[in-house]
């Protein structure tokens, strides 16, 4: 067979490429780390008693929307970095968007409430709990969402590793919330913040080993 012919062969027996695909991968992987961010605090904790309540039920989706709001926005990047080059088209400031709001309204709630209230407002009552609890529930999270990363082609393992880590801590928190009788705005950007921003700093940390090539 002549080489030419050996070409003409092999390119009409070319499979197009499913550019779908990796973003499927990556939905599904975050899809099946909300499930089990979910089921992971309702198995240890249950859902607070209070919902029928309309204020706790307020303060519960105001939380919900920092959290939702960054794993949204996480997501987003986390598939735009799953490709070669894809960093090019991050912000950091659009990343840091929610953090900032919540920082605000932490900061806007203490300006008008008495000094006296404003250990409980930024302690709450289970401060250790939640500084505890939304690593750990976002370990299983991270690696799934890893999982789904290894099969995409991302250029910088650092950031990806970050994303990744991020949508972790988003969905733990998420889940956590669920739990959590600490409603403060101040509570929520102190340690939901903190916490999430130390999952995506471990994922930043570990992301060029779990997604090298």
């Amino acid at each position: 067979m002549k080489t030419d012919d050996l070409i003409t062969m092999l390119s009409t027996q070319v499979e197009p490429v499913d550019r779908n695909r990796m973003g499927r991968s990556l939905a599904l992987g975050v899809a099946f780390a909300a499930a089990v961010a979910a089921l992971a605090t309702l198995a240890t904790f249950g859902v607070r008693s209070d919902l029928d309540h309309v204020h706790s039920l307020t303060y519960m989706i105001g939380k919900l929307t920092f959290t939702l709001t960054v794993v949204v926005i996480a997501t987003i990047y986390l598939l735009r970095l799953a490709r070669p080059g894809g960093e090019r088209e991050t912000s950091l400031l659009v990343l840091a968007a929610p953090f900032l709001a919540v920082m605000m309204l932490g900061a806007l709630t203490l300006s008008t409430a008495p000094r006296s209230h404003w250990d409980h407002a930024v302690l709450g009552t289970h401060w250790i709990e939640c500084i505890i609890s939304i690593p750990l529930i976002a370990v299983v999270p991270f690696a799934l969402t890893i999982w789904a990363m290894r099969h995409a082609m991302p250029t910088d393992l650092r950031r990806a590793g970050a994303a990744a880590g991020l949508v972790a801590g988003g969905l733990s928190a998420t889940g956590y919330a669920l739990h959590c009788i600490d409603d403060s705005m101040p509570f929520v950007a102190l340690w939901y913040g903190a916490t999430i921003a130390l999952c995506a700093v471990t994922g930043a940390l570990l992301g060029p080993r779990l997604l090298r090539w």
